[in-house]
């Protein structure tokens, strides 16, 4: 039994977990939050939820919302409720909590039920997201906010300022402001077409439930609708258009 439940990873004896400590900065009073962080439900013990992840994957994912939006609210003081937001979803989603496990090489470390070499496939990305989100926690329950704060900031710091992290895409921003303020989704419809068939313009309409919606030109459809949600956005004074501009 204990074989199997060391299938998707080498043994977490005490060399390991000390590489593994390194790694991420922190040096644990006790190993047992530790390993239950990096443990996935498949190979934990059968029916208890106290020996694998997702329960600290919870507390993490809070944790790491916290620590972000403080430093973020430290950062840009002139930014405003909706802008911080958007910065917000980037730096706490799963793809940059899956960035960072990579980064880490935390894949080495994680215990799972499937074969090892699954841990790094696409199919295991969200596998490798929660795990940054209970080994926050694990330090969090270990040492207290501060010592989660300083995983946060060695691990995301070069991100906070980043222009994908600042910005992501328009119309994926537009899509989180509308969700958070309004709970609707923008939909898009082509307006007109012109120009020559090897070079046209589109003009393209975004729509929100509620609120006033923008139009936008470009010379793709995509390219249209990104300028008509950033209309939006600029108007509601969630992106600041001088410093997108800049």
């Amino acid at each position: 039994m204990a074989r199997s439940r060391q299938a998707g990873s080498k043994a977490l004896n005490a060399r390991r977990i000390q590489a593994l400590e390194h790694r991420i900065g922190h040096t644990f009073k006790s190993h047992e939050t530790l390993i239950r962080a990096l443990t996935h439900s498949s190979a934990a013990a059968h029916g208890n939820d106290r020996s694998h992840y997702e329960r600290l994957e919870f507390l993490g994912d809070r944790v790491l919302g916290l620590c972000v939006a403080n430093r973020l609210f430290e950062m840009f003081p002139g930014a405003s409720e909706g802008e911080l937001s958007v910065r917000l979803n980037a730096l706490v989603s799963g793809e940059t909590c899956t960035e960072i496990a990579d980064e880490m090489g935390l894949a080495d470390f994680i215990t799972t039920g499937a074969d090892a070499r699954q841990i790094n496939s696409k199919r295991m990305r969200s596998v490798r997201a929660d795990v940054v989100e209970s080994l926050i926690a694990a330090i969090y329950r270990d040492a207290g906010l501060d010592a989660a704060k300083a995983f946060v900031a060695r691990f995301w710091e070069g991100r906070f300022d980043t222009s994908e992290a600042a910005v992501q895409d328009s119309k994926t921003a537009l899509q989180e402001w509308a969700h958070a303020e309004a709970r609707v989704t923008p939909s898009y419809e082509i307006v007109s077409r012109s120009g020559p068939d090897h070079d046209p313009v589109f003009t393209v309409a975004v729509t929100i439930e509620g609120r006033a919606g923008a139009e936008g030109q470009g010379r793709s459809k995509r390219t249209a609708e990104q300028e008509a949600a950033r209309n939006v956005l600029e108007r509601e004074g969630v992106w600041d258009a001088k410093k997108e501009e800049a």
